[in-house]
């Protein structure tokens, strides 16, 4: 795969605003729900090994 090059008068570099307050503390939010969820879900998916 060859290398890709910008055109000319083309800028593919992209400023990202900054988050608000709020937006800050929806994603917090968000992420500690995935984070608990995913636990429990990595708990439940041990194997337990039986002798019989």
């Amino acid at each position: 795969m060859g290398l890709i090059r910008e055109p000319k008068n083309v800028g593919f570099t992209v400023q990202s605003k900054p988050w608000t307050e709020e937006e800050l503390h929806d994603f917090r939010k968000l992420m500690n729900e995935l984070k608990l969820k995913n636990a429990k879900r990595k708990i439940r998916s041990i194997p337990i090994n039986k002798e019989i």
